[in-house]
């Protein structure tokens, strides 16, 4: 076979081949269009029933709703009818309590005129009763109720002076033991402990040469102490020490703290003395202004002129029976102001009276008059307020107690003052003291017994009644103060009280 024979069968057979190949391709290619088609429509198919099947599913639950929201509808037109017709009811019935209450009005009305005109008639008989009877009595209605009172009155006379004596009795009886209460109270909540202050007028010194520096050469350096602070200057024999002399405590501090000054430096001579004094003065005025101060901050007193507080810082320098009366002042002002606050009265006024209450003794020894007094004169001048001056004047019974207040002060210095220890008085004087007393009471006829209180300043005796009327026992009371008063020592001021009472005993058998 030749070459040109095989590259033609070669090329028919490639023909052949190509010619075979797209036919199959062709044959390929619609049997595949065939299946696309038949899956489409086969989808369209399942599609269209699923659509079906949804719409009806759609339908049945459309129906379900509505019916179930008719059923709803349904059911709350019901509950609405019910309401309606249970209001219905009600209104009837209001309206028929209205009717029945309009009528019993009505017949109250009618009842109240019928009472009315009765009692009128009740009364108009009465009046002509009473008429009849004072014609036949010959008396007026007021003539008779005297008349039938004063029968009475005479013969239950006994009784009725009984019975007020018992409620006389246990009334103050009552008062007492709340007094007695709200001292207590007072008493116990400032429990603080009081000592006796003995203001200091001796000078220690280091040792007894100093003396002859102080008098300096021919009594130089003690005339001119002396003229300068007005304080008069005691060396005597007693060691170590030296007397400061002087009715007024405020130079009699400036003259201590002067010479303490001057024993410290060792330098002593008139110009010296005289630097050391007002600086001493200095010092004091400072003392005396930080101690009022102190004083009204501790007790809550406020809007004082500086002054008054000034004046009252004073008091720190000045003693009386040997109790501080500042701090005595102070003291007063707390126990002011408890009782005040359990008698509902002004705590502020209570406490500003007590603490000014002595404020006159700060000057007392410069001006003429008593110390509640000048204090009144003083608070006068520098604006304290009324009330304050009414609570601090009536403390020693110069004034009248015009308000609670100023009993309060009163009370307030008793307790602060009157007690062993808060002054200068031994517990052998005290207890001889109130020996006396009960021996005064009980010397006189017709004493049965008698008791000292109040840590002496109280003195109740017990009298008998058969052997004494009311005026002699008024009378006996007297003569006990007086005998008080001239036989026996005391500060402040002792209370009298003679009891007199009829107790009649019977036995029911």
């Amino acid at each position: 076979m030749s070459l040109q024979t095989a590259l033609l069968f070669g090329a028919a057979a490639g023909i052949i081949g190509i010619a075979v190949g797209y036919y199959l391709r062709l044959i390929i290619s619609l049997g595949k269009k065939g299946s696309v088609e038949l899956e489409i429509k086969r989808i369209l198919s399942d599609a269209q029933e699923e659509g079906k099947r949804i719409t009806a599913e759609a339908e049945k639950k459309s129906i379900d709703t509505l019916r179930e929201v008719r059923a709803e509808i349904k059911e709350k037109e019901d509950k609405l009818k019910k309401t309606e017709d249970r209001l219905i009811k009600k209104e009837e019935l209001l309206d028929k309590r209205q009717t029945d209450i309009d009528t019993e009005v009505e017949n109250l009305k009618l009842k109240i005129t019928e009472i009315k005109n009765i009692r009128d008639k009740a009364d108009a008989l009465e009046q002509d009763r009473r008429k009849e009877l004072e014609k036949v009595a010959n008396l007026s209605e007021e003539d008779a109720k005297k008349e039938l009172l004063g029968v009475v009155e005479k013969k239950y006379e006994e009784d009725m002076a009984v019975r007020m004596q018992k409620f006389e009795i246990q009334g103050t009886e009552r008062m007492e033991k709340r007094a007695q209460e709200i001292l207590t109270t007072a008493i116990q909540r400032l429990g603080n402990a009081v000592s006796a202050d003995i203001m200091a007028t001796t000078v220690q010194i280091p040792n007894d040469e100093i003396k002859g520096k102080i008098i300096g050469k021919e009594g130089r350096n003690i005339k001119a102490f002396e003229r300068i602070t007005g304080v008069e200057v005691i060396i005597d024999d007693t060691p170590g020490s030296i007397t400061l002399s002087s009715f007024n405590p405020v130079r009699r501090q400036i003259a201590r703290v002067a010479l303490e000054s001057l024993v410290a430096d060792g330098r002593i001579q008139p110009a010296k003395i005289e630097e050391m004094v007002e600086k001493a003065k200095t010092e004091v005025n400072k003392i005396i202004k930080e101690k009022g101060e102190a004083a009204v901050y501790e007790c809550g007193v406020f809007n004082l002129d500086p002054r008054i507080v000034h004046i009252l810082g004073r008091l720190h320098f000045r003693t009386s029976y040997g109790q501080n009366v500042l701090q005595h002042s102070i003291e007063m002002a707390h126990v002011a102001g408890m009782i005040a606050e359990e008698l509902g009265a002004n705590v502020s006024i209570a406490k500003a009276g007590a603490l000014l209450h002595d404020i006159g003794k700060a000057v007392d020894h410069e001006v003429q008059g008593t110390h509640v007094e000048i204090g009144r004169r003083i608070l006068q001048k520098f604006g304290a307020a009324e009330e304050i001056i009414k609570a601090m004047q009536a403390h020693h019974g110069e004034y009248p107690f015009e308000t609670t207040e100023s009993v309060i002060v009163q009370v307030a210095d008793a307790i602060s003052g009157s007690r062993p220890g808060a002054r200068r008085d031994t517990v052998e004087n005290y207890l001889k003291r109130l020996e006396d007393l009960e021996g005064i009471a009980n010397s006189f006829k017709g004493v049965e017994k008698s008791y000292a209180l109040q840590a002496g300043r109280e003195i109740r005796v017990f009298v008998t009644p058969s052997e004494m009327t009311d005026i002699e026992a008024k009378n006996m009371a007297r003569e006990i103060a007086v005998r008080i008063e001239n036989e026996l020592k005391y500060p402040g001021e002792i209370k009298v009280t003679v009891i007199r009472e009829t107790r009649v005993i019977e036995f029911a058998r």
